[in-house]
């Protein structure tokens, strides 16, 4: 049986992981996926606190750049990252675990507030808990509320999930002959100007010495490895 490296992780997922092979919206095979692969390690008893995005349904970002107001744009994308946070919920508790919504923005009918404390004592107590809308501030992104949620709750590691590998040197998506770096610091990424995350979250990220691991999402068991301490994907560091 593989042993737990870490005993508190935090998962970020972006909301395009959620559409599957559709253009938009949240594919129900995918979303089994992933609460099959969060179930995988939490019954290492592990505690998971997620965060997730919310561009499968609205980017704020792009929005604003047809000349709707960045803020405005920006808190409707908020409210799609509390969509998926419910379905993910969902999809976890149809798995016997235990859930909770913690939403930046209050919206009391569908998602607790979020509190530190209440937080920590969700997962002191076994539950898998989702934070939903961000930061709650326009202008922020959901990976930079991935590492602030991250440093908050004390989590050891932040794992982000994406549709590749882990991070290359361009994109390998356009690029064929990207070059996959295994091992990088969170300074090389800043000077390069990599897009692993926004250089906010980067930067939140190297002041705190929070670990990050970035892979590949969609290769089955990728999360319980890292949990265990495997190398898989590329690790960033001081």
């Amino acid at each position: 049986m593989s042993h737990p490296k870490y005993k508190r992780i935090l998962l970020k997922l972006s909301g395009e992981a959620l559409m599957g092979s559709q253009e938009f919206g949240i594919s129900s095979d995918m979303m089994k996926y992933v609460a099959d692969e969060i179930r995988s390690v939490f019954d290492l008893g592990i505690q998971v606190a997620i965060v997730v995005g919310g561009g499968n349904i609205f980017r704020g970002i792009a929005a604003s750049s047809y000349g709707m107001d960045r803020a405005s744009a920006d808190h409707m994308g908020m409210l799609a990252t509390v969509i998926n946070s419910i379905a993910l919920q969902d999809a976890l508790e149809k798995r016997g675990i235990q859930s909770r919504v913690q939403s930046a923005i209050s919206m009391h009918e569908v998602a607790e507030p979020y509190i530190l404390r209440r937080a920590v004592r969700h997962l002191d107590k076994g539950r898998v808990v989702i934070f939903a809308a961000g930061t709650g501030n326009p202008y922020f992104t959901t990976d930079t509320a991935a590492v602030l949620r991250a440093q908050e709750i004390h989590a050891e590691i932040l794992l982000k999930a994406t549709k590749v590998d882990g991070v290359y040197d361009s994109d390998p998506v356009v690029n064929k002959n990207a070059q996959f770096i295994k091992e990088i610091t969170y300074m090389e990424v800043l000077e390069r100007q990599l897009h692993v995350m926004d250089m906010t979250a980067i930067s939140l990220a190297m002041d705190n010495q929070l670990p990050l691991s970035v892979f590949n999402l969609k290769k089955k068991g990728s999360i319980r490895k890292i949990a265990c301490g495997e190398a898989v994907g590329t690790r960033i560091r001081n």
